[in-house]
Order: C-alpha cells, then structure tokens, then sequence
C-alpha cells in the first residue's frame, strides 16, 4: 500500500506537468526511483509502475507508457513526459 501513496503523488506531478505542457494525452513517462522506504519496506518499480497504471485509468495519462529507471538517491524524479498536444 505504502506505493501507492507515491504512485498518487507522482501522478499528480504528471497530470500537472501535463497540464502546463498543454497535452491532451499523456504518451510517455519516465522515472527515475532511488531507495525509497515506506513503512519499512522498499518501493519496488514494479509495485510502483502497475499503482500508477491503476491510478492513471480515466486520466489523460491511461495509456502512457511508463518506464522506471533505477539512480542511487533516497528520492524519485520526474525525468520525462511527453505527449500529444491540443
């Protein structure tokens, strides 16, 4: 559970950036994840990535194609997201 809580923040960063970029669908999302612990337990990109596809239904950004990279930070980032314009 505890990824699913950084999945629905991520996804609001996205739909944000989206908004801002003028896309009216999201086509790709890349992130970067580092060692994230939640209730003491790694946040694994695979748990992330499928809690951002089921957060993202209904959404501009339901059929983007994620990927997750892996840096050495206690953080994610937000490295890129591209779309189709309006």
């Amino acid at each position: 559970m505890h990824d699913f809580h950084l999945a629905d923040k991520i996804l609001n960063l996205i739909l944000e950036k989206a908004k801002e970029n003028k896309f009216k669908k999201v086509l790709k999302i890349k992130i970067g994840l580092g060692k994230i612990i939640e209730h003491n337990k790694q946040i694994s990109p695979e748990n992330l990535k499928y809690n951002l596809k089921l957060l993202a239904k209904g959404t501009m950004a339901e059929k983007a194609r994620i990927e997750i990279i892996s840096f050495k930070k206690d953080s994610f980032i937000l490295e890129e997201i591209s779309g189709e314009k309006i």
